[in-house]
C-alpha cells in the first residue's frame, strides 16, 4: 500500500493505493496526523483501495487526537467491498454518520449493484 496526498487550501486529498488493514493503518494515521493545522477537511479517495477491514473504520471515523479543531472527513470513489463494510458498520452502530462521510453516494444507493 502507498498513498498520494494533495493539499488545496484547507482541504487535503489522500488517495490510497492498496488495501486498508491493520498493517497499513499506522501509515495512514500518521499521514492524517501530520497534516498542517489549517487543514479542516480530509478527503479519502479510495478508488484504488479494493479491500478494507475494520482498521479502515477506525481510520475514517476517528477524529485527530490533538487539541485542535475537529476535521471534516469524507470518502469518495468507494469500491463495493469497502462500501459494504461502511454500511454494515452504520447498521450496527447508527451513531456513525455515514451520510456525512459519503457525500457522493445518494441515500437510496443499492449495494447489490
Amino acid at each position: 500500500m502507498h498513498f498520494t496526498m494533495r493539499i488545496d487550501g484547507t482541504a487535503a486529498h489522500v488517495t490510497v493505493h492498496g488495501d486498508i488493514d491493520y498493517t497499513t493503518l499506522p501509515t495512514l494515521r500518521a499521514a492524517a496526523a501530520g497534516l498542517p493545522p489549517q487543514v479542516t477537511e480530509l478527503v479519502w479517495d479510495l478508488h484504488d483501495a479494493r479491500f478494507m477491514d475494520v482498521a479502515g473504520l477506525h481510520l475514517l471515523f476517528e477524529q485527530p487526537s490533538q487539541g485542535g479543531s475537529p476535521r471534516k472527513t469524507t470518502v469518495t470513489n468507494l469500491a463495493p467491498q469497502p462500501l459494504r463494510l461502511l454500511v454494515l458498520a452504520t447498521e450496527v452502530n447508527p451513531a456513525l454518520e455515514l451520510a456525512d462521510l459519503l457525500p457522493d453516494i445518494p441515500p437510496a444507493a443499492s449495494l447489490d449493484d
